[in-house]
C-alpha cells in the first residue's frame, strides 16, 4: 500500500491504520467518537495527502476543463473553486472533484484518491484543445484543519494574510509557518476549516506546525473513521458508495451541479434526456428509528416492497443516532416511513432532509 509523507508521523501517535484506495491511511488516533466531536467542538487535524491534484496548463486549460465537467467552470474567476462531476457518455459519474482556478491558463483538480490514475487516464484521452496536464498527486501533500477554532489556530501561523476573510470556496497563495501554501476554504465536515496544499517535502514541518497548536486547542488528529461520519451527517456524498459510474448526478442527489445551459459536456445529451424523462431512483437521508445502524448495501422495504438499498449509514456522535443515505424508487418518496433489513429483521426509519446538520461554514 502507498503511503503519505505524514505515515511516520501518524505511527508516532500511535494511529489505528486502515486501507483505502490503495493507500495506509490512520482510521482513529483515540476514537472515531472523539475526533468527531473535536471537529464539531473545537478543532481537528487531518492527513489527506492520499487525495490526488491533476493540474491543467495552457491556451486550452480552460476548454478542456469545461468539456469534462458537468458543472459551469466558466463562471470561475481567478482564486475561487468549483465542485464538479465528471461524467461519462451514458450520464454515469466518472469521479466528484473540486477544481481550483489560478488563471485561465491553470486549473488544479482535486479528485479522490482511489481514482486519481482513472481521472488522469480520462482527462488524457479527451485532451483535444492542446492543455498540458500534469499530475502532480506524488509532490502534493494536503493537510486539513477543521472546526470552530480552526481560525483561531491558523492567524498566527499566517501572518500577512486576512484568514478570516477567505470565503467559502476561495483559496490564496500565501505561506503557512512560512511554508509556501495553497490556502482554501471548501470542507468536507461541515465546520468552518481550511485546506493546506504544499510540497511532499514540507508536509512534516507543517503538520508538527499545527499539531501543538490544535492539542492547546483542545482538537484532536482525526482519522478516516470521523471523517466519514463528519461528512456524512454534513449531507456530503463519497465516491464508490453513494455514487459510481452506473449512477448518474440526478440519481445520486447532485442534480443541481448539472448546468446544460449554453454549454456543452461528456455526457450532456444523456443527462438532458434522464431529466425529462423523470428520474426513477433517489437519493434520499435517512434516520434510523431504534438503536440500529444500517450499513452499505442493506435493503430498504415500504409497506413490504423492496425500494432500494442503503449506499452510506453509521451511528451520528452528534445526533445520537443511526443517519445514512440510500437509492430508492422515486414513488416511495412520497411517504417518509420506511423500513431497513439488518441481519434479517425489519428496523424503522424514516425519510428526513440532508445535511442531517446545519453547516457552520
Amino acid at each position: 500500500m502507498k503511503q503519505t509523507p505524514l505515515y511516520q508521523a501518524h505511527k508516532s501517535l500511535n494511529a489505528k491504520f486502515t486501507e483505502f484506495g490503495g493507500w495506509e491511511m490512520p482510521l482513529q488516533y483515540s476514537s472515531i467518537v472523539k475526533e468527531h466531536l473535536a471537529v464539531r467542538t473545537t478543532v481537528g487535524l487531518f492527513d489527506l495527502s492520499h487525495m490526488g491534484e491533476l493540474e491543467v496548463y495552457g491556451q486550452g486549460a480552460n476548454a478542456l476543463v469545461q468539456k469534462l465537467s458537468t458543472n459551469d467552470v466558466g463562471r470561475l474567476t481567478d482564486g475561487r473553486v468549483l465542485y464538479t462531476l465528471f461524467c461519462n457518455e451514458a450520464g454515469g459519474i466518472v469521479d466528484d472533484l473540486l477544481v481550483y482556478r489560478h488563471a485561465d491558463n491553470h486549473y488544479m483538480l482535486v479528485v479522490n484518491a482511489a481514482n486519481i490514475e482513472k481521472d488522469r487516464t480520462w482527462v488524457e484521452n479527451h485532451n483535444d484543445t492542446g492543455a498540458e496536464i500534469r499530475d502532480v498527486s506524488e509532490d502534493t501533500a494536503l493537510i486539513a484543519l477543521q472546526g470552530p477554532k480552526s481560525i483561531d489556530i491558523l492567524k498566527p501561523l499566517v501572518p500577512e494574510q486576512a484568514i478570516s476573510e477567505i470565503r467559502y470556496f476561495r483559496f490564496i497563495l500565501g505561506e503557512v509557518a512560512g511554508i509556501p501554501t495553497t490556502i482554501s476554504r471548501t470542507g468536507y465536515t461541515g465546520e468552518v476549516g481550511f485546506e493546506l496544499y504544499v510540497s511532499a517535502d514540507n508536509a512534516e514541518r507543517l503538520w508538527h506546525a499545527l499539531y501543538p497548536e490544535v492539542i492547546a486547542a483542545e482538537g484532536q488528529p482525526v482519522g478516516l473513521g470521523a471523517r466519514d461520519t463528519l461528512r456524512l451527517e454534513a449531507g456530503l456524498r463519497l465516491y464508490g458508495m453513494d455514487m459510481d459510474d452506473n449512477t448518474n448526478p440526478f440519481e445520486a442527489g447532485l442534480g443541481k451541479f448539472v448546468k446544460s445551459k449554453g454549454r456543452q459536456f461528456i455526457g450532456k445529451d444523456v443527462l438532458v434526456a434522464a431529466k425529462k424523462k423523470g428520474i426513477a431512483k433517489q437519493m434520499i437521508g435517512f434516520q434510523m428509528l431504534d438503536r440500529a445502524v444500517a450499513r452499505s448495501g442493506y435493503t430498504v422495504y415500504q409497506a413490504g416492497e423492496h425500494i432500494g438499498n442503503v449506499t452510506s449509514g453509521a451511528p451520528s456522535p452528534a445526533l445520537k443516532c443511526s443517519i445514512g443515505f440510500a437509492s430508492i424508487t422515486s414513488e416511495a418518496m412520497l411517504n417518509d416511513k420506511i423500513d431497513i433489513e439488518i441481519r434479517g429483521k425489519l428496523h424503522p426509519a424514516k425519510i428526513v432532509k440532508v445535511p442531517f446538520i446545519i453547516s457552520s461554514q
